[in-house]
């Protein structure tokens, strides 16, 4: 298994580590990283790991190797040397590409408070993320919802993570705002995200301590993706 660092502190930008495996593509797993792994709508991190030597490989991904949920694969950009099993290295995140994927990813589940809709799907980008709700008509004051959005991010909410037991998971299925998407179960717990009195929800991913970090955000057009499929789009204003 690997550490995953990230869950605790996601401001962490740098870790020492060791190298338990390298995989028949390259692929490097650590026993413990920063880096997070593409899951959940939220892309994996790239970076760097540092060998002892001073040279540097660049990672162009994270990823769970074949689904694997307790292990992250380093995958090299093309043309990147290799390191060798035991091999002690330091593992260094692009920190502000992460930053603004926890600023988005926050951003996002306010956005589902907002929207009181059931979530059908949703992607996380640097400046751009969205929401696919179960909505059959698209809401009249857009504005208002868009004022509504900006006063939760001003609110000076915290964000906090808690763990509660998969059976407290089972016992609790309203806390599930995602349709299709099920909180990893299995491992005897699962990680809730909080924001201040405003929302509870299962979630895995990197997050701003407070609300004011995200910034102002904009509503961007709604799609429609099916018969009451709809797309809703945040970006930031900047």
């Amino acid at each position: 298994m690997t550490e995953f660092l990230f869950r605790d502190d996601s401001y962490l930008q740098s870790t020492s580590a060791k190298v338990v495996e390298v995989t028949g593509d390259g692929g490097i797993v650590l026993d413990r990283t920063v880096f997070y792994a593409a899951s959940g709508g939220q892309p994996g991190d790239n970076g760097t790991i540092r060998r002892a030597d001073g040279s540097a490989i660049a990672i162009a991904a994270a990823i769970h190797p074949e689904g694997d949920k307790t292990r992250i694969v380093h995958v090299p950009a093309e043309g990147q040397g290799t390191v060798a099993v035991s091999e002690a290295v330091t593992a260094d995140i692009d920190w502000a590409r992460r930053y603004r994927l926890m600023r988005m990813h926050t951003a996002l589940h306010l956005l589902s408070v907002v929207f009181a809709f059931p979530v059908t799907g949703g992607s996380v980008g640097e400046d751009k993320g969205r929401l696919d709700f179960d909505m059959p008509e698209v809401p009249e004051d857009l504005p208002a919802l868009e004022a509504a959005l900006n006063g939760l991010v001003a609110g000076d909410h915290a964000v906090t993570q808690e763990w509660i037991t998969d059976a407290e998971m089972a016992a609790n299925p309203d806390l599930i705002k995602t349709m299709n998407v099920k909180p990893p179960m299995g491992q005897g717990r699962v990680r809730l995200i909080r924001i201040g009195d405003v929302d509870l929800q299962p979630c895995g991913g990197t997050h701003v301590r407070n609300t004011q970090e995200i910034g102002r955000l904009a509503l961007g057009k709604i799609e429609k993706k099916g018969k009451q499929n709809r797309r809703v789009s945040v970006v930031f204003v900047e």
